[in-house]
């Protein structure tokens, strides 16, 4: 699998940009500030349908446009496929208009069917927050692993949260009086349905991340859901309007080998160095990409955002190995990455 190339029109600080990549590494170099991690963003959003750091449309879409274009032309096992996103503030010449649209060769898809296309692991400063951060980071982290490799799960994800925000929704009104408590029944069993699949398939992911290494391990901590522990918070649930248990509520950590006693392990976000942490972000980067190519059978195009300077020679010879197995996008604003491979050079800015 390979993205050849890429199309930006009123993306963040790009007006117009056609960029061409080449299999194997390719370098992106440019100042701060120049768009580099802008390009990977557009390549994940064509990958995934969503940003790996905009929280609304409107802080992808160029200043004083209404309208973003992005397009990809990949190559995958089932041949070339053109894509296209296309995002709007929601107004377009003053009138209403869908946000986000995803089109694969020209025809609209949905989100779960446009999904799968193009698959990706995007390698980011920010990752150490997947052992540090909060476990909304985390069960997101497991949803865009989950949903890129998975269809199905991306399917019961997208009904699953459909089905919760309808559930808060009546827990407010019927805590105002305004419905029965007998409405929550049918999204109920939807949440109990749908959660069980996305429970079992991150178990799955859990179980093939604890079969790559002996010495570090993935904990899942699942929050189940059920009808005795739906009735069993029921009472809580509509004082305070929202649901709680289940699937959005799981989180997972990362533990290793005590060095002094192989017997016992340690939890890396509080017993862990910078460095154990960032290793433990390497293992769960380099078994992603194992477990997206099992999946769909083909190899991710790997992203890595500015890491090297943050990284000792040790871990640069890993992000390397796990490089020179697929086509790699790298951004970078000083030197070069010291390597004796062939590098594909691009200057941004």
């Amino acid at each position: 699998m390979q993205i050849e190339k890429l199309y930006l029109q009123y993306f963040r600080n790009y007006t117009s940009r056609l960029i061409t990549f080449k299999p194997g590494v390719n370098v992106l170099i440019g100042k701060n500030a120049v768009g580099k991690t802008n390009v990977l963003e557009a390549v994940y959003l064509l990958a995934t349908g969503e940003s790996f750091r905009a929280q609304k449309i409107d802080e992808m879409v160029a200043w004083n446009y209404e309208v973003t274009h992005l397009g990809a032309k990949v190559v995958n096992k089932h041949g070339e496929a053109d894509l296209k996103v296309i995002l709007t503030r929601g107004i377009v010449a003053g009138e209403k208009a869908r946000k986000r649209q995803f089109l694969v060769n020209d025809v609209a898809r949905q989100k779960q069917t446009f999904t799968g296309n193009l698959a990706v692991v995007a390698f980011l400063p920010a990752d150490l927050l997947l052992i540090s951060g909060t476990p909304g980071i985390r069960r997101r982290y497991m949803d865009g692993v989950l949903s890129q490799a998975d269809k199905e799960y991306a399917r019961s994800l997208q009904s699953y949260e459909k089905g919760l925000r309808r559930r808060n929704k009546l827990l407010d009104m019927i805590r105002e009086g305004q419905v029965q408590k007998s409405t929550l029944v049918y999204w109920d069993h939807l949440l109990i349905r749908e959660g069980a699949v996305l429970t079992d398939k991150r178990r799955e992911w859990a179980d093939f991340l604890n079969e790559q290494s002996e010495t570090t391990r993935l904990v899942y901590d699942y929050s189940a859901i059920s009808e005795g522990r739906l009735a069993q918070y029921e009472k809580e649930e509509v004082m305070v309007g929202y649901t709680m248990v289940g699937p959005h509520k799981d989180d997972f950590s990362l533990e290793t080998k005590h060095r002094a006693d192989t017997a016992k392990w340690r939890d890396l976000a509080t017993y862990g160095s910078r460095g154990e942490q960032r290793m433990g972000v390497l293992w769960l980067k380099k078994c992603e990409m194992a477990f997206t190519e099992g999946r769909i059978g083909e190899k991710p195009v790997l992203l890595l955002d500015d890491i090297f300077s943050e990284l000792d020679s040790e871990h640069e010879a890993l992000v390397w190995q796990m490089a020179e197995q697929s086509q790699t996008i790298i951004t970078t604003s000083d030197e070069l990455p010291k390597t004796q491979r062939k590098l594909h050079l691009m200057q941004l800015g």
